[in-house]
């Protein structure tokens, strides 16, 4: 497979994966054929996988020049594997997915695609995936993530249907400008939104998880959910912009 080459790359693929042995070469696969001809890096960020998750991606280096591995020393969590990932990426565009691979890599450039175009309205800084058409788990999964994402959407206003999307192009620098805490990676449209920047979604497809199983309860997400949208609440409270600077 080719890369066009170049200094840093235009794009940074950054994939967060824990426990994922199995799913994560392949995917690396994927996303390099998906992106093919493009400038572009992967990074896998393990986060502290107990299984050969990382021992994986890196004989994969061989196969795949443009594979970066960074791996946790202690496990962090899905959001901080995206945080990490974000600080080790040197490409102006940062393109998320989920390990386990049910998000297809060939839906990566139509959030790319969107984000970059020409005629893209000024501050938009976000284009996620939204999988509500195609979603791929079970009945009782899609019911909590609606119930969710409709208490999430009602009291934050972020006009995002499916924030729990892991496919998602946003501007690297706009998302440092952002405030960590765990679970923060549902909530990034919200925090955009927070800072002044537009946000757009695409439909895109899902897939059924073939290896492994989900790190996540509906329960549990569902408790964090709502706690964690509490937060951001508070945090909207406390918000104030300049609307934009000058310099004389």
């Amino acid at each position: 497979m080719s890369q066009t080459s170049s200094a840093l790359p235009d794009i940074s693929v950054v994939v967060p994966a824990y426990n994922e042995a199995g799913n994560v070469v392949p995917l690396a696969r994927e996303i390099a054929e998906a992106l093919e001809g493009r400038n572009f890096e992967i990074i896998f960020v393990d986060d502290h996988s107990s299984d050969a998750t990382r021992e994986e991606l890196v004989a994969a280096k061989a196969e795949l020049p443009m594979l970066r591995v960074v791996s946790h020393r202690h496990n962090a969590g899905q959001s901080r594997s995206i945080r990490t990932g974000v600080m080790h990426a040197r490409g102006a565009v940062v393109a998320t997915l989920d390990g386990d691979g049910q998000n297809p890599p060939q839906d990566l450039p139509t959030v790319i695609d969107a984000l970059t175009r020409p005629d893209a309205p000024e501050g938009l800084a976000l284009v996620g995936g939204d999988r509500t058409a195609n979603r791929q788990d079970s009945t009782w999964k899609k019911f909590a993530s609606r119930v969710g994402n409709g208490i999430r959407k009602g009291l934050l206003s972020d006009d995002c249907n499916d924030t729990g999307c892991g496919l998602k192009a946003f501007r690297r620098q706009a998302y440092l400008e952002l405030p960590f805490f765990d679970h923060q990676h549902r909530f990034i449209p919200a925090l955009m939104n927070r800072e002044g920047y537009l946000c757009e979604f695409r439909p895109v497809s899902h897939r059924h998880r073939t290896i492994g199983s989900s790190k996540y309860t509906n329960f549990g997400r569902l408790f964090a959910s709502l706690t964690d949208i509490l937060g951001m609440m508070w945090l909207n409270s406390r918000a104030r912009s300049p609307r934009g600077t000058d310099e004389y």
